[in-house]
C-alpha cells in the first residue's frame, strides 16, 4: 500500500522533474512507524516538501537523495510527531514571554517540550494572555518550538483555589475564574476563549485547604460546557474524585486531564460504560501522583499503593475501550523526562503501539485532526520524531529523543542541545 502510494513522486523524483519543490528532502530510517496500527516500514524513506509528507517508501535505492541535510537525524527510528495532551507554561521561567530574550526562551520551551519529541502541546491551564503570546513568537519563527494549545484560565468553585497553586503570583490568582451562576460561568469562557483559549478547563473537586474541599455546581460546569461547544472547542475536566468524575459526565465533559488518586477501587463497570458512551478520553498523568506523594514524604509503599490503584483504573478504562491521551503536567510538575509516564502506562496494560497511539492518532482524533496529524502518510504536516532505538522492543525509547521536525523544519537535534 505505501509503495502503491509514492512510487509515482518519488520516480519523478528520481529523474528530476522540475516542478518538485525546491525544498525537497528525504529522511531515511531503520525503521517508520507510519501509525500505531500499521505495521512498520524497515529501512525507509520519507520525501518531505513545502512542509508536508510528499511520499513515503520502504526502498531507500528508489530516488536520489534531493537536498539530503541533518545527517545527525538519518537512519534512526522514526514516527510521527508526539503529542502532549497535559503541560502548563506557568513557571517563572514564563513570565512576560513577549519580551524575554529569544535565545533564552527557546531553550526553556525545548528543555520542557520538544525535547522529548513534542510538536504539540495542549496547555491545561495558565495565564492566556501570556501563553498566547509565547505561541504567537513561536509561529512567527522567533523561536523554535511545539505547536502549542492552551486551555487558558481554568473555571474554579467559588473559593475554591486549590492550595498547591496558592503560591502564583497575586496577580495571576486575580485573574482566575471563579463563578457563582451560569450567566457568570458562560461570561467567563466567552472572555478566556476571546483571549485566545482553545479549550475550556473545569475544575470540579478542589482542596483550598487540608480541611475543606469545594464542589463546582452541576449549573455552573453545565453552563460553560454548552458555552465551549457551541463556540467548537472542547471542554476538560480535572475531577480530583470520583464523584468528579460523575460530575464530569452529567456536564458534558470531553476530557479528563486525570486519572483519580485514593479511590478504594477502580472505576466501577457503570461509570466506564457511560465514560465511553460519551466519547470522554483520559489522560492519566501517573508520574504526577509520585511526584506529588514524595512531596508530602508519603512512605514509598502507601505511593506504590496509591499509584497501583491509578493503574488499575486505566487498565479498566482501556479494557473498555476508552480513549487514551499522553500527558505528564509538566510546567506544574518540574521533572520534564517523560520516562516513568511510559513505564507507568505499560505497568497500566499499554502495548507499545497504544502508547503510540496516545501521543499520535488519539490526540488527531480527539482534536479532528486526523486528516492531516497523527500518521507518516502522504499530504500529512511533516511533524516528525527520530528516536535512537525502537519503542516497540523497550518503552523509554519513546523519550529517546535524537531529533524532532515540526512542518518539515529541525526544531530540536539532541547533538546540538545543551
Amino acid at each position: 500500500m505505501h509503495r502503491l502510494a509514492s512510487i509515482f513522486p518519488l520516480a519523478l523524483l528520481a529523474i528530476g522533474v522540475p516542478s518538485m519543490a525546491a525544498d525537497a528532502w528525504v529522511l531515511t530510517a531503520k525503521k517508520i512507524y507510519t501509525a500505531p496500527d500499521a505495521p512498520p516500514l524497515a529501512n525507509g524513506v520519507i520525501l518531505v516538501s513545502d512542509g508536508k509528507i510528499s511520499a513515503i517508501d520502504s526502498n531507500t535505492a528508489v530516488l536520489k537523495r534531493p537536498g539530503e541535510r541533518d545527517s545527525e537525524c538519518q537512519y534512526g527510528v522514526v514516527t510521527w510527531g508526539f503529542q502532549n495532551s497535559h503541560v502548563h507554561f506557568m513557571e517563572r521561567r514564563f513570565d512576560d514571554a513577549a519580551h524575554l530574550p529569544a535565545a533564552q526562551l527557546e531553550r526553556d520551551v525545548l528543555a520542557m517540550t520538544s525535547r522529548y519529541g513534542f510538536t504539540t502541546v495542549f496547555d491545561t491551564g495558565s495565564d492566556v494572555t501570556n501563553t498566547v503570546a509565547l505561541r504567537q513568537r513561536i509561529e512567527k519563527g522567533e523561536i523554535r518550538g511545539p505547536r502549542i494549545l492552551t486551555a487558558g484560565i481554568p473555571l474554579y468553585p467559588p473559593d475554591g483555589i486549590p492550595s498547591y497553586i496558592r503560591d502564583l503570583p497575586p496577580e495571576t490568582l486575580a485573574k482566575m475564574h471563579q463563578p457563582t451562576n451560569g450567566a457568570e460561568a458562560r461570561a467567563d469562557v466567552r472572555a478566556n476563549l476571546g483571549a485566545g483559549a482553545d479549550a475550556t478547563k473545569l475544575f470540579l473537586h478542589t482542596s483550598p485547604d487540608q480541611k475543606n474541599v469545594r464542589f463546582m455546581s452541576l449549573e455552573v460546569a453545565r453552563a460553560a460546557a454548552e458555552e465551549t461547544h457551541a463556540q467548537g472547542k472542547l471542554v476538560l475536566a480535572h475531577p480530583t474524585s470520583l464523584d468528579g468524575v460523575h460530575g464530569a459526565l452529567a456536564a458534558g465533559v470531553d476530557v479528563l486531564v486525570h486519572t483519580t488518586l485514593g479511590e478504594d477501587k477502580p472505576w466501577d463497570a457503570e461509570t466506564l460504560k457511560k465514560l465511553v458512551a460519551n466519547h470522554v478520553s483520559v489522560i492519566p498523568t501517573f508520574k504526577l501522583w509520585k511526584y506529588e506523594l514524595q512531596k508530602e514524604s508519603v512512605p514509598p509503599a502507601v505511593i506504590d499503593r496509591l499509584i497501583g490503584a491509578t493503574l488499575e483504573e486505566l487498565r479498566a478504562f482501556k479494557n473498555a475501550g476508552g480513549q487514551i491521551l499522553f500527558g505528564t503536567d509538566v510546567g506544574y510538575m518540574h521533572d520534564y523526562d517523560p520516562t516513568d509516564e511510559y513505564l507507568y502506562m505499560a505497568q497500566a496494560g499499554l502495548t507499545p503501539m497504544e502508547i503510540l497511539a496516545s501521543l499520535t492518532t488519539a490526540p488527531a482524533a480527539r482534536w479532528k485532526e486526523d486528516s492531516s496529524r497523527g500518521r507518516v502518510t502522504p499530504k500529512s504536516i511533516a511533524d516528525l520524531v527520530v528516536l535512537e532505538g525502537d519503542p516497540a522492543e523497550d518503552v523509554r525509547n519513546f523519550a529517546r529523543v535524537r531529533c524532532v521536525y515540526r512542518g518539515g523544519k529541525l526544531i530540536f537535534s539532541s547533538k546540538a542541545a545543551p
